[in-house]
């Protein structure tokens, strides 16, 4: 079925529902959507919560995704379309697609656009890499005060996207994404401390930054923390809570922690031997294309 061949009656999505009223829920949508976005929070949790909303509100997903299709009136509309296309909800994937419409809605200033375009220039997702737009849209995020953005243009200080690598820059776009509260902010700024990158190792400093981001629920927070108490970087080894807190983010589908979940499976470090249990954590890892996990399951596979 050709979706452009649905007439965009709002009867269609819930008969109570008025278009003024999908019009107010789209942007209360997307409010409660980009403060999750400028937290740092991930990617699936995000998602759920998206998905949650709208069933919450009783609206049909596909006939919500073809009212979009048919009422590209504003940014907010025009974003999450994108949005649909770039996560395949209610449609295949259409990286390109999404692509042109997040440079819509940028055009139009919607900030969620301008972040989600500023990562595919620089990934080259749906165009070709494009650093010097990058910096530009991550800049313009920053200067807005947006924690996501100021996170992003310190990436770009960190490796030189669009602009020369200065690490003393970007250690301090992390420190003030952290300061306020960005997840990711935390997370770099932690890598930072740990690895000296524009500032003196500081275990203690990259200990307390991870510790923080777990506690605000981060799954990369929860595994960098895990790997604190293995290693006993910042704190005491304590390969028991290290276990612990690779489970957990494990569990929230984070690919480096169920790696390092199996690594401890594998080599019985901290717990009991079970190589059962580490292949089949090798192949959570290795399911979200992780290449070490992947390299780990076919060296078992030369094994057997």
């Amino acid at each position: 079925m050709d979706m452009k061949e649905i007439e965009p009656t709002i009867q269609n999505i819930h008969e109570n529902v008025f278009e003024e009223d999908l019009n107010i829920i789209i942007d209360e949508l997307f409010n409660l959507y980009f403060k999750e976005v400028n937290e740092g929070k991930e990617e699936i949790l995000i998602k759920r919560h998206i998905l949650e909303y709208i069933n919450k509100q009783k609206l049909d997903l596909f006939e919500f995704y073809n009212w979009l299709l048919n009422n590209q009136n504003n940014s907010n509309s025009i974003y999450f379309l994108g949005y649909f296309n770039y996560n395949g909800i209610e449609i295949d994937i259409n990286i390109r697609k999404a692509f042109e419409l997040y440079q819509k809605a940028a055009k139009l200033e919607n900030r969620a656009a301008q972040l989600d375009l500023a990562v595919m220039c620089i990934d080259g997702e749906g165009c070709d890499k494009n650093y010097e737009k990058a910096f530009e849209l991550s800049n313009k995020l920053t200067e807005k005060g947006y924690s996501s953005g100021i996170n992003l243009l310190g990436y770009c200080y960190d490796i030189g996207v669009g602009v020369d690598i200065d690490k003393e820059k970007a250690f301090e776009l992390y420190r003030k994404a952290a300061e306020l509260g960005n997840l990711n902010g935390l997370n770099n700024l932690g890598i930072c401390y740990e690895d000296g990158v524009g500032t003196n190792v500081d275990k203690q400093k990259a200990f307390e930054s991870y510790q923080k981001s777990t506690d605000l629920g981060s799954s990369n927070g929860i595994t960098y923390l895990g790997w604190c108490y293995e290693e006993g970087f910042g704190t005491d080894v304590n390969v028991e809570k290290a276990f612990e807190l690779y489970l957990k983010a494990a569990n929230l589908k984070n690919k480096y922690a169920q790696y390092n979940l199996a690594l401890l499976y594998e080599n019985g470090n901290g717990i009991e031997k079970d190589v059962e249990q580490a292949i089949y954590w090798y192949k959570k890892s290795a399911k979200q294309e992780y290449h070490n996990a992947q390299k780990k399951l076919e060296e078992f596979s030369k094994k057997q």
